[in-house]
């Protein structure tokens, strides 16, 4: 990344057969553990697959970084509203992992009414010598019980099992949009369009809610909440961001409701380039804190923003996208595209950001330099161990060979959720039903 922002190599993409591909295998999150050594997806169909980075081995070094399957689980199943009617659907919305306290991992992962607290643990011994039961888990018939035996441990394949720890439900009239484990590590929030509740990771029955915009008629609400998170290092600081394209700020320690925000960031809109669609592409779909705490990111439908803390009135930096879309918007409202909501994600030293777009592109922004690449993430030009190559999108006039014009875009094919590792330029990448993990090219 130092060098060339461009030069990366494919390191190896988990592929589903297209052939196979349902609706319930479109991967709609995707998160590194703090350490990067994990990493996990889920998808439509409730699934969490988590996949473990190789280690490194003296005979094949180049192996290294190589992510495989680790373990697969349903956290989510489809259920019913029956006060309501309504279906909850079983896909997953978000997952965020737990810094590890031992030899287990923790994650929470939440559909649109229920959280979830799993722990993903290793067993490779298994007890053997009961006394009250046969090997095969038969009770025994206690008249034959004779002697007594001393049960060992046997070594056995390695396992890893994956156990729900706790069900954090009932507490969202509103579909959950994104939950937020606080730097303390004892409490998490969950978000909905309207409320934010405050957790504590051992209780499940009851949480503290902690911010309410639902107003007492709906028909004056004038705006969701899209996105929350906690501040990296204060335990008091959160933000969440509005359908208004507005990011407040609030403070734990100043009262127990969050209703009055302690910082308002929102960028004054420009007369000039008023249009029917103005609010829409304004909404944020999802804003992030860099891991310095010191900036916030926010990504609307055309750009992303970055913002400092301490400057309210409008944000230091902004990137264009996809500005080509900007003519484009009338057709992105009829086929319903106006309203996806991309992710944005910092680089390990929140010096590169990067993005999601359309026709499976992705981009990355460097901020130090204000260069910029668009890169896809396809099966055709994605073979292990190539580079990438940079892809550019032409409007009107003549096409150049390499260049693809705005009209052949393929809007059915989005990169919505992104990942980076937290510390190397290792990067994930969903592109419908399937993931892939870029690395540095490594000279």
């Amino acid at each position: 990344m130092d060098e060339e922002i461009d030069t990366r190599k494919i390191n190896s993409s988990f592929l589903r057969d297209h052939n196979y591909a349902t609706e319930a295998d479109i991967i709609s999150t995707v998160e590194f553990n703090p350490t990067g050594e994990l990493l996990a997806t889920g998808d439509k169909g409730g699934r969490v697959v988590v996949f473990q980075r190789e280690q490194e081995s003296k005979n094949q070094p180049h192996r290294r970084g190589e992510y495989n399957v680790y373990s697969t689980f349903q956290s989510h199943e489809p259920e019913f509203d029956y006060l309501k009617s309504l279906e909850i659907e079983e896909k997953i919305n978000k997952i965020r992992w737990l810094p590890q306290q031992n030899a287990a991992y923790f994650l929470l992962s939440t559909n649109d009414k229920t959280v979830k607290l799993w722990k993903i643990s290793e067993r490779d011994k298994r007890p053997e010598g009961y006394n009250l039961k046969e090997e095969d888990g038969r009770i025994r018939d206690p008249s034959t019980i004779t002697a007594l035996r001393v049960p060992v441990l046997q070594p056995m394949d390695l396992m890893v099992e994956a156990t729900p720890r706790r069900v954090f439900s009932n507490a969202h009239t509103y579909h959950i949009n994104s939950i937020s484990v606080n730097s303390d590590y004892e409490t998490y929030m969950s978000t909905d369009d309207l409320r934010i509740n405050l957790w504590n990771l051992e209780i499940t029955n009851r949480s503290f809610n902690i911010v309410d915009i639902k107003p007492s008629n709906m028909e004056e609400l004038t705006e969701v909440i899209t996105a929350a998170e906690f501040h990296p290092h204060q335990c008091n600081t959160f933000v969440y961001s509005s359908s208004k394209g507005t990011i407040r700020l609030c403070d734990m320690r100043e009262s127990a409701l969050c209703d009055n925000h302690s910082k308002f960031f929102e960028e004054p809109e420009d007369p000039s380039n008023r249009s029917f669609f103005s609010e829409i592409i304004s909404s944020i779909s999802d804003v992030k804190f860099s891991h310095s705490g010191r900036y916030l990111m926010t990504r609307d439908y055309l750009t992303v923003k970055v913002w400092d803390l301490n400057m309210e009135s409008k944000p230091l930096e902004t990137y264009q996208v996809h500005d080509y879309l900007r003519s484009k918007l009338c057709s992105l409202y009829e086929n319903d595209c106006i309203f996806d909501k991309f992710e944005c994600v910092w680089n390990g030293s929140d010096s590169v950001i990067m993005t999601g777009s359309y026709n499976n592109f992705f981009r990355m922004f460097d901020r130090n330099t204000k260069r910029d690449v668009t890169l896809e993430a396809s099966r055709e030009n994605s073979k292990p161990r190539a580079v990438l190559k940079p892809r550019k999108v032409c409007v009107g006039g003549k096409r150049r060979k390499d260049e693809i014009s705005v009209d052949s875009l393929d809007f059915s094919k989005k990169i919505l959720h992104t990942a980076w590792h937290p510390s190397e330029n290792i990067i994930a990448v969903a592109a419908t039903n399937n993931l892939y993990i870029f690395q540095d090219k490594i000279n």
